[in-house]
């Protein structure tokens, strides 16, 4: 077993000790937000806002085991429990006994706030905002075309190029609209100075993950394990505009950098090089080593550094249409092709994996057209559809037994 990232230690130890003074000043009467990974979280943080990520809060309640539980008590109010559920199961928690909530349980939260992904995205946030005490608040999701060639070499700078001003505007109203909403609420006033510093801090926090993953695209054999990168990158996410972001992601680096320059290899018989596509399977974050000795596999990438690097780093003079920005496209960027499968097929090159497990979600329809460009370019890949957050799910998938067969049968052992 690899020596663990203390990187991921510490960000792991410091979002549970973040959670319990969040909970217990939530408790005490402050108001708290849910909110999607898609929403611009920047203005909460601007506004001082304490909120928590849906889908973060349902990777723990995987990693805890809950996550069945918890989709059983959504079913018990005689909705889907087979759709979504990364969205879903932060519902049903609020309604498991209190021995069973992962950290004491989420306090209920005073706003609800996704944007329009989907149908089903919408009438999730829409059943929050039927709970006593919780108003939802729902942002628009918008599709560009055509889509500019190497989108990730142009997005930071050049922006109002790639998406279209048409789609900034219509954000950029409604970020402001939101800004009013939330102010009516909590009687404060959105400061643009700070907003600005927080988009400052969110470069430069950007800036160290993207130098980290350049660091692991070169690095042979691979320094680090996909299951401490993505809490080590995915806790400072949620922080993303403090200073503690910035520092946790440049202690990642450094500490990257520093087993790059001494040779450290998470699977010293390294022999095959796999791109995982796709939201963590965090109820089984061990089975991404599973496959190290046996076949030599590591997992070398997952969207969680990449996306990172790639895909929140945005500069401009006005905060408000800067941060429109950085969110107008990043579900494109993730799960609409070409999008997707141009980004995801050069980050396979920059990685020289040998093959790709391709996790595909239910509200991620156009994941055959990524599956069908790394094929086109003799990648294979191993295409399972599965729910990340739901053990049920991913049970019935059958994962690691798939992957074991796709090893033997298609991927090759470099010699």
């Amino acid at each position: 077993m690899s020596e663990r990232l203390a990187a991921a230690v510490a960000a792991t130890r410091y979002q549970k000790d973040w959670f319990a003074r969040m909970a217990a000043r939530a408790r005490a009467g402050e108001q708290i937000a849910i909110v999607n990974a898609d929403v611009p979280h920047e203005i909460l943080r601007a506004l001082e806002i304490p909120y928590v990520v849906t889908q973060w809060w349902s990777s723990i309640i995987a990693a805890k085991q809950v996550g069945p539980a918890a989709m059983e008590r959504v079913a018990a109010r005689g909705l889907p429990d087979f759709s979504l559920q990364y969205d879903a199961m932060p519902l049903g928690e609020q309604e498991l006994p209190e021995h069973m909530r992962p950290w004491g349980g989420l306090p209920a939260p005073a706003f609800a706030i996704a944007e329009r992904s989907g149908d089903v995205t919408q009438k999730i946030f829409e059943q929050w905002g039927e709970r006593p005490g919780t108003e939802t608040f729902l942002l628009s999701r918008t599709a560009a075309d055509p889509v500019p060639p190497r989108w990730w070499e142009l997005v930071s700078h050049e922006w109002e190029t790639a998406f279209g001003s048409d789609r900034l505007d219509l954000l950029q109203d409604e970020i402001e609209e939101l800004t009013s909403w939330l102010e009516d609420r909590t009687g404060r006033r959105l400061d643009r100075g700070r907003l600005a510093e927080i988009m400052r801090l969110g470069n430069e926090h950007a800036e160290w993950n993207r130098r980290t993953r350049d660091l692991v695209a070169a690095a042979r054999p691979t320094p680090v394990s996909v299951n401490d990168t993505m809490p080590a990158v995915m806790v400072p996410q949620w922080h993303r505009g403090t200073q503690w972001a910035v520092d946790a992601a440049r202690a990642l680096h450094d500490e990257v950098a520093e087993r790059v320059a001494r040779g450290h290899a998470v699977c010293p018989a390294e022999r095959r090089r796999l791109m995982w596509i796709g939201r963590g399977l965090w109820s089984d974050l061990a089975m991404y080593q599973r496959f190290q000795e046996e076949f030599g596999a590591v997992f070398v990438w997952s969207m969680y550094l990449a996306i990172a690097a790639d895909g929140y780093r945005r500069y401009g003079e006005d905060p408000v249409r800067t941060l429109a920005a950085r969110f107008v496209g990043i579900t494109d960027q993730l799960y609409v092709p070409p999008w997707s499968s141009d980004w995801y097929l050069a980050e396979a090159l920059s990685h020289d994996v040998d093959g790709v497990v391709h996790l595909v979600a239910d509200d991620t329809p156009g994941g055959v057209f990524i599956t069908e460009a790394l094929e086109a370019a003799g990648i294979p890949v191993l295409e399972i559809r599965a729910n990340n957050a739901d053990a049920r799910s991913t049970g019935a998938a059958r994962i690691p037994e798939r992957i074991a067969d796709f090893l033997r049968t298609r991927v090759p052992a470099r010699s």
